[in-house]
């Protein structure tokens, strides 16, 4: 008695030592987010819930290349259902008991076990593919682009190799457990391996069960922990960022109300003038990441670096420096940066640093290059749209840093003055028309 209550508690000890890290892990990427611009969306609720529902749960945008959907599916299932056991694994550890389940649920926990050991299996599977994909023989936006060089590699690798020791670790317990108890439980996967313990004293199937179960929790907790830190959050974050993401038509971009209506006013004498003395003040654009909009600083937190926004970016497929991807991983970045600065610092209210993002993480070269065509914002399986940061950092080179191609000055001075971007008076426009009538 006295064994399990020291058994119970040191569990419980370690249960709150692993969680607590990942709490004050995420509420420092919370805070992080939230020091962007603009308010919290609260419209169409059911939408909201539709598109959440559709791609993050449902993965609807992973079935443009089947084959990584299937294996994708596998792992996302798998992994997300087999953790259903760790509800049971808890309980034992709080409780001191024993496969708590097994004896209310009767015939039935056997056959949920069984489940849970195909869908390892498989995630055992899908994780080998991946490795091979990744490593040997994939796509080369998993393996050759110069943005995954270093640790994006070895944070891709690590993730598919704690999901193999947790999926070992699973089949090992279950298998001793089986051979410490025989005619008790009837594993079909963990069943083969449990033929090869044939023969261990009931002293070291019990350590080997026991050794397994430590490893299984202990590794769920450091995979809990490790997540924060890798692109892999994106399993969690994949959930509130397409819940939040834009509702309008792909190709929208945002105007800032006060540029809207000091134009107005241009045009019209007789409109009001500017009232939001707030966007007034505010900066045009972005320079940093926290002058961006708090729903770009969360896509940042989800991109899971699959790449399939470079891969159909036209600018980076004609050789330019532009990767919708790194200017994702850049944002990020920096984001990190600046967290770190502010809670070093925690009586200032902006990062002082002499560092941002345009510039230190993100070039001039980078965002001049895009076209603007939306084929990154297709493509992300995760609803992730870098070409608002593009735009935010454009409008800042533009119109607060007075810098930007010659061609941009040229048409913007054309609209200006001849209200077209081509430099023809507007008594003219309509020559074309004139000219074709005498031609025909």
């Amino acid at each position: 008695m006295e064994l399990a209550l020291i058994q119970s508690l040191l569990f419980v000890g370690v249960l709150v030592t692993g969680v607590t890290p990942f709490v004050r892990r995420v509420s420092r990427i919370r805070a992080n987010i939230l020091r962007g611009r603009g308010g919290v969306p609260s419209d169409q609720h059911w939408k909201r819930w539709t598109q959440m529902t559709r791609v993050a749960l449902g993965q609807s945008k992973m079935g443009s290349r089947p084959v990584a959907a299937f294996f994708h599916l596998l792992i996302y299932v798998g992994f997300v259902l087999i953790n259903l056991e760790l509800l049971e694994i808890v309980l034992d550890g709080v409780l001191g008991t024993h496969r708590i389940l097994a004896k209310p649920l009767g015939p039935l926990y056997s056959w949920m076990i069984a489940c849970f050991e195909f869908l390892g299996l498989a995630v055992v599977v899908a994780c080998l593919v991946f490795l091979w994909r990744r490593n040997v023989q994939g796509p080369a936006r998993l393996y050759k682009a110069i943005e995954l060089q270093g640790w994006p590699a070895k944070d891709a690798n690590l993730i598919l190799i704690i999901e193999l020791i947790l999926m070992g670790a699973l089949f090992l317990m279950n298998a001793a457990d089986m051979a410490l108890h025989p005619g008790v439980y009837a594993f079909p996967v963990s069943g083969l391996l449990a033929k090869a313990l044939q023969g261990w004293s009931p002293e070291a199937l019990y350590a080997c069960e026991r050794i397994a179960w430590w490893l299984h929790i202990g590794g769920i907790l450091g995979f809990l922990n490790y997540l924060p830190y890798s692109k892999h959050f994106h399993i969690i974050l994949a959930f509130p960022n397409t819940w939040y993401a834009s509702l309008e038509p792909a190709g929208t971009m945002s105007n800032m109300p006060v540029i809207q209506q000091e134009v107005k006013a241009m045009l019209d004498p007789q409109s009001p003038p500017p009232t939001n003395v707030a966007d007034a003040q505010s900066r045009f654009g972005a320079k940093d990441v926290h002058d961006l909009p708090w729903k770009s600083l969360l896509d940042a937190y989800s991109c899971t670096e699959c790449g399939r926004c470079t891969s159909v970016c036209p600018a980076n497929l004609t050789g330019k420096k532009l990767s919708p991807r790194q200017i994702m991983m850049s944002t990020r970045d920096r984001l990190e940066e600046a967290g770190q600065w502010l809670e070093a610092n925690p009586q200032a209210i902006t990062v002082e640093d002499h560092r941002s993002l345009l510039g230190d993480f993100i070039s001039t070269e980078e965002i001049l290059a895009c076209t603007s065509c939306n084929a990154c914002v297709e493509a992300c399986p995760v609803l992730i749209n870098p070409l608002n940061i593009i735009l935010e950092l454009r409008r800042y080179q533009a119109m607060e840093a007075g810098e930007m191609p010659s061609e941009w000055a040229l048409m913007q001075s054309n609209i200006e003055n001849n209200g077209a971007p081509w430099a023809f008076p507007a008594a003219d426009r309509g020559a074309w028309a004139q000219e074709s009538r005498i031609l025909s």
